[in-house]
């Protein structure tokens, strides 16, 4: 079983700075790759990053390339997601999951477990 929990969401202005964590406990030793997504009211839930847990190669939506970094500390079984410059457009609920097999790390149907999700909201 697989247990994922995001913290360090919350309230920010455009420009601010703002890093996302997503603890992976359980069976962290069969974890494939690990993926951040991100769904605000009235949309369908959006591909943000997504890297591959061992190797480390990284994924991101063109969307949010070169404002957002995804990173893993494999020993503490933790999740990154860094924004440098927020902007209003960035509000919604981020939510991190975790894949198990070898399947496409963009894609949120292939994704095994996930987490509750952590609001991040940003004024302009």
């Amino acid at each position: 079983q697989v247990q994922l929990v995001e913290s360090g969401g919350g309230l920010g202005k455009a420009g601010d700075s703002l890093r996302i964590s997503c603890v992976n406990s359980g069976r962290t030793f069969s974890t494939y790759g690990m993926g951040w997504f991100r769904q605000d009211p009235g949309n369908e839930r959006e591909f943000v990053a997504a890297v591959h847990w061992i190797v480390g190669i990284t994924y991101y939506a063109d969307s949010v390339k070169g404002r957002f970094t995804i990173s893993r500390d494999r020993a503490k079984n933790t999740l990154y997601l860094q924004n440098n410059s927020l902007n209003p457009e960035d509000t919604a609920v981020y939510s991190c999951a975790a894949l198990l097999r070898a399947k496409s790390l963009v894609s949120a149907d292939m994704y095994d477990y996930w987490g509750q999700g952590t609001q991040v909201t940003v004024s302009s």
